[in-house]
């Protein structure tokens, strides 16, 4: 893990503790992602925050002016102190952070579904039921489309990838026939 990823899991962390103490802990990760998403959106704001020749409160100034309606106190506040510190660089690692420690602190797991086609809310829910009990926890799905897939699934669970698309089981069996002809 590298020294950025480790200080953004620290700041959320903190920030995470806040929002629980608060009991806010959903509503802090979506304005986690309103102000990554915005930053994103719109690079020349995101490089003013960055930028070392403009002075620090008038970056903190703008950021709050900026999302004064849309983001808590506390997310105001940790992202000053980012911008303060010259850490803005790391919001969207302490944003995905934030999102594993609150998924795993409410028993809750992140599942990317890939598929060749737009799954019905149907599909999503047998899929979210079967690895709920796989892994435990609830499922909350992000379907991703993919037509190179040909047919089936590949789910991401965090590091874990369950790869039961077409393309896939082509690809093993192209490994397997390729490794018995070695022999």
């Amino acid at each position: 893990m590298s020294g950025e990823a480790i200080v953004a899991k620290r700041y959320a962390k903190a920030l995470f503790d806040v929002a629980l103490g608060q009991q806010q802990v959903a509503q802090v990760e979506e304005q986690l992602k309103l102000v990554a998403d915005s930053l994103k959106s719109n690079p020349e704001f995101d490089k003013l925050l960055r930028h070392p020749n403009i002075d620090t409160s008038a970056k903190v100034d703008m950021l709050q002016a900026v999302f004064q309606n849309g983001v808590s106190e506390s997310v105001l506040n940790t992202i000053s102190l980012l911008i303060e510190r010259g850490r803005a660089s790391i919001l969207a690692s302490l944003t995905d952070e934030y999102i594993k420690i609150a998924n795993e602190a409410l028993g809750q797991a992140k599942a990317v579904v890939t598929s060749p086609a737009p799954l019905t809310e149907q599909e999503q829910s047998e899929i979210a039921a079967r690895f709920s009990q796989l892994t435990g926890k609830k499922i909350v799905l992000e379907n991703v489309i993919n037509p190179a897939l040909i047919g089936g699934l590949q789910v991401r669970i965090g590091d874990r990838l369950y790869d039961g698309s077409l393309s896939g089981k082509l690809t093993r069996l192209s490994k397997s026939l390729s490794a018995s002809q070695a022999l």
